[in-house]
């Protein structure tokens, strides 16, 4: 079972709440919808191709699952960005990194955890990996309440988001346009 967020619906301002949309919105979507037309088309034609490509980047690392990991994590991430120079992203990336090894550390209970980091095709593409099958559900919090935004934020600063299972647990992941401004 998987679980893809990927806002590729189309939103015009007398469709939003309020009825006043974001000027960046439709920008935003249009990559992401670009994306997913194109993975629909390949995976249509049953045409997937595995691709030796040299503007390939990916990083990986293993984490225990211990207080001092989501500190860890953003550390690696804002230096592999930098090497890759991708510091425009590191900020919004250490942030949602954060927010993924930290719902490992208070939601799971087992051993490490994997931290993967991708640049593909213009797409920044952060994975985190944990041995807990259990899927992650949006919470509903309160003004008062100290915790349940995670996934919010998730929502609100990746083009796109999900989980998936795998046979020893879970990946969560995100997306951010690699070179965006």
């Amino acid at each position: 079972m998987s679980l893809i967020y990927c806002p590729v619906r189309d939103e015009s301002p007398s469709s939003t709440r309020g009825g006043d949309a974001p000027a960046a919105l439709p920008r935003r979507h249009s990559a992401v919808r670009h994306r997913w037309e194109t993975l629909r088309q390949r995976v249509g034609d049953l045409t997937i191709q595995l691709v030796d490509d040299p503007d390939v980047e990916a990083a990986s690392w293993r984490l225990p699952t211990d207080a001092t990991s989501a500190g860890r994590a953003r550390r690696l991430v804002g230096e592999r960005l930098s090497a890759w120079g991708m510091e425009n992203l590191s900020d919004v990336t250490r942030l949602l990194v954060s927010e993924l090894v930290t719902n490992v550390l208070c939601h799971t209970c087992c051993g490490d955890l994997v931290l993967r980091l991708s640049a593909v095709e213009g797409l920044l593409r952060c994975e985190v990996e944990d041995c807990d099958g259990a899927m992650p559900e949006m919470a509903r919090p309160a003004a008062s309440d100290e915790s349940g935004r995670g996934l919010r934020l998730l929502d609100s600063l990746a083009c796109c988001w999900g989980a998936e299972r795998t046979r020893q647990g879970k990946i969560m992941w995100f997306e951010l346009p690699a070179y965006a401004r």
